[in-house]
């Protein structure tokens, strides 16, 4: 992969950390603990190397795809079409797209292979692979270059964006059953378990596992993970892969919200496994599958808040809670010298290049 795993470096910081915890002590003596936010600052902290995390810039990406697990029914009896979909997100009528918006986030739709032609746009980034996967239940959704040339196409757009802080969420018909697969496969979690709801009709279930299995069948043997991720599909999931990579050997923070931009993670952190130090979690529906996906990183979601909604959605309400924990230890307090962005003792590394 372009990127090795060396670009990547961990955020463990035990001087930094311990820094961080002094300034937080202090300032709980006069204003209290804060709960959670406390130790989601020391995160934010060491993802910047820094005693006074600020962000700037703050970016929203939602990847767009269709996926050929649609032929047998997988996806659409709950969602439109995705180029409505995006059609949407890119004219506002969408809520993620006003709450980007209110919060100061910057939003792009980026088109990595909607089946359908979508009119250019401002806000959207046209990366378009192929209008669409194939099915995996009876081929390779994508071809190994067809995966690597996504994920480059991620890396590139990572590159190119401003700020230090990027939210990712993966949309698309049959996007949540593509990215369940990849998840199974890649950490041996049964798939019934990430796509299967105590509401689904048993009839519904029946055949969504039949067409489900049907590809793990085909594809049993594989197990590296850019295989894995073509062998299942998601042009959306490859992109958000790539965008990753960058965004950590940048030391930006990722966001991440929903099952692709999870399987996304998981095929990142198998090449290079260090990129998880550099991601906060956030949740836009209440699928239990979804919740069996955090597990595998052991991490729950920044806020849970009952919402059924377009993924990224949580993104954009989670946000101000991140700008929050990191005002802990930029906003200096009243009478507090505003101080060093480092420890004193601390050696001067590079935070890398934002």
């Amino acid at each position: 992969m372009p990127v090795s795993r060396s670009l990547i470096a961990p955020t463990a910081n035990p001087l930094l950390e311990r820094a961080l915890r002094d300034k937080l002590k202090r300032r709980s003596e006069t204003m209290g603990q804060l709960g959670e936010l406390e130790p989601l600052a020391i995160r934010l902290g060491l993802v910047q190397n820094s005693l006074k995390p600020r962000f700037r810039a703050p970016q929203i990406a939602l990847f767009a795809s269709d996926h050929g697990l649609a032929v047998d029914g997988v996806g659409q009896s709950s969602q439109a079409s995705t180029a409505k979909l995006v059609q949407g997100l890119l004219t506002s009528q969408l809520p993620v797209a006003v709450f980007a918006r209110i919060q100061g986030m910057d939003l792009n739709v980026v088109d990595c292979g909607v089946a359908e032609t979508v009119a250019p746009h401002p806000r959207l980034m046209s990366r378009k692979i192929a209008h669409g996967t194939r099915n995996c239940r009876v081929n390779m959704a994508m071809t190994l270059d067809q995966a690597h040339a996504a994920i480059r196409a991620g890396m590139e757009i990572a590159d190119a964006m401003v700020g230090n802080l990027i939210a990712c969420a993966g949309i698309g018909v049959g996007s949540h059953e593509s990215a369940a697969l990849v998840l199974s496969a890649l950490a041996n979690e049964p798939v019934h378990n990430l796509v299967v709801t105590p509401t689904m009709v048993p009839e519904d279930e029946a055949r969504l596992m039949m067409v489900l299995q049907a590809a793990q069948v085909r594809h049993r043997d594989l197990s590296d993970p850019v295989e894995v991720l073509a062998a299942y599909g998601g042009f959306e999931i490859a992109m958000m892969v790539g965008v990753m990579l960058v965004a950590s050997s940048k030391r930006r923070l990722i966001m991440v919200d929903g099952m692709p931009a999870c399987a996304a993670l998981m095929v990142a952190a198998r090449i290079a496994p260090t990129v998880t130090d550099y991601c906060v979690f956030s949740r836009s529906h209440g699928h239990p599958g979804l919740s069996v996906a955090l597990g595998l990183f052991k991490s729950i979601a920044l806020l849970e808040l009952g919402m059924e909604s377009t993924d990224g959605t949580g993104a954009t309400l989670s946000f101000p809670l991140v700008l929050s924990s990191a005002a802990l230890l930029t906003e200096v307090a009243e009478g507090e010298d505003a101080g060093p962005s480092q420890p004193a003792d601390m050696p001067n590394s590079a935070p890398g290049k934002l």
